[in-house]
């Protein structure tokens, strides 16, 4: 199996400055060969990537997407014959259309099944992305629009107000794909790769713990109910269950059901005879943002969400954000009536997730000071 990566990106966006950083803390081990597509007569970055040991072929005739898809999928079938590599990075042109260089990959792939279209990148100069949106459209946004995730280059001096702009310019065109806004020298190579991968989302991942928990909870009580931590609210049933969190604090909570056959809970409608997987009864809000936040702040919306009930039913609550000092990320997780802030890794941009149910969207919003 071969992967293909496809890393596309507006001219200067600085494409080949992150395949060196992929190849140099991601890719160490893999046999690679590239694919670059310069636009015009000379493949000018092919001497550096040869020094670091990865074989070149250039197609300097024109962009990919302007070349005859027969010419391409000849080199990319030869490349397998001659090189059987482990991956595969195509780097088009900057004025190519990341749609037509899938399309030609995908093409390619119906006759040689032993590739795999692995990911599907744009880079973004965060700095020019509202100027070059409005004066190359046709090609910016098609790069935007049919990216798997985004990086961002040249975060490190934009300003945050800047910045938040440019994101919210993106997430018009891409609503799905996840967008790297932390700057490259403070992220691995992995670290990145994960993102374009797809991996999975705080809201996944908070999910597969409740689960977690509700399971060995099922598999120690044989009351006939499920308790769905509902933070004290009108979700009661008539047994005390007990809690235990990662924080090492315990949660008694005094359940009264209004019906004595206990059939349906009456604040999430659950029949409890029947086993519900935790995405059947809750929901989660999550958000992206650059923004960066004090600790001051941090403590305090969380507090707000830990203790209060203006924000709907909350069970869980996890994320990653950027610390005001410009150097520190700031890492939280919290369940009902207690929550827990710690100093970790950068992430690929800040990351906000909480889990309950009648979550309140628009008071989230003002909380995490989004609004």
């Amino acid at each position: 199996m071969t992967k293909i990566d496809i890393i596309s990106g507006f001219l200067g966006a600085g494409k080949t400055t992150l395949i060196k950083k992929l190849l140099d803390e991601a890719f160490q081990g893999e046999k690679i060969v590239l694919i670059e597509n310069e636009f015009g007569e000379i493949g000018i970055d092919g001497g550096f990537l040869k020094d670091a040991g990865v074989e070149i072929t250039e197609m300097n005739s024109g962009c990919i997407c302007c070349s005859l898809v027969g010419d391409f999928g000849a080199a990319l079938k030869q490349v397998l014959t001659d090189y059987s590599p482990d991956r595969i990075v195509i780097e088009p042109s900057g004025v190519g259309k990341l749609s037509d260089v899938v399309a030609a990959v995908e093409r390619v792939q119906k006759e040689a099944p032993g590739l795999h279209l692995h990911s599907f990148v744009t880079v973004v100069d965060a700095s020019k992305a509202k100027v070059y949106m409005k004066n190359f459209g046709e090609f910016f946004n098609d790069q935007v629009e049919h990216a798997s995730a985004i990086i961002l280059s040249r975060t490190q001096k934009l300003d945050p107000a800047k910045l938040n702009g440019a994101v919210h310019l993106l997430r018009e065109k891409n609503s799905q794909a996840a967008i790297l806004t932390t700057p490259w020298d403070q992220l691995t190579g992995s670290q990145i790769v994960a993102a374009m991968e797809g991996g999975h989302t705080l809201a996944e991942d908070l999910m597969a713990e409740i689960e977690h928990e509700h399971h060995d909870h099922d598999d120690h009580c044989d009351c006939g109910c499920h308790d769905h931590h509902h933070h004290e609210h009108e979700h009661h049933h008539a047994h005390e269950h007990e809690h235990h969190h990662e924080h090492g604090h315990e949660h008694h909570h005094d359940h009264i059901c209004d019906d004595t056959a206990c059939d349906t809970c009456m604040a999430c409608g659950a029949d409890h005879h029947h086993h519900h997987d935790a995405d059947e009864i809750f929901t989660s809000w999550g958000r992206e943002t650059p923004r960066k936040y004090s600790r001051e702040e941090l403590q305090e919306a969380l507090s707000a969400l830990a203790m209060g009930e203006d924000y709907g039913y909350i069970l869980r609550a996890k994320g990653m954000v950027p610390c005001d000092d410009g150097q520190t990320w700031l890492h939280f997780d919290l369940v009902p009536e207690e929550f827990q802030i710690r100093e970790g890794g950068a992430d690929y941009t800040g990351r906000l997730c909480v889990i309950g149910s009648e979550l309140k969207e628009d008071q989230l919003e003002k909380l995490f000071l989004l609004a």
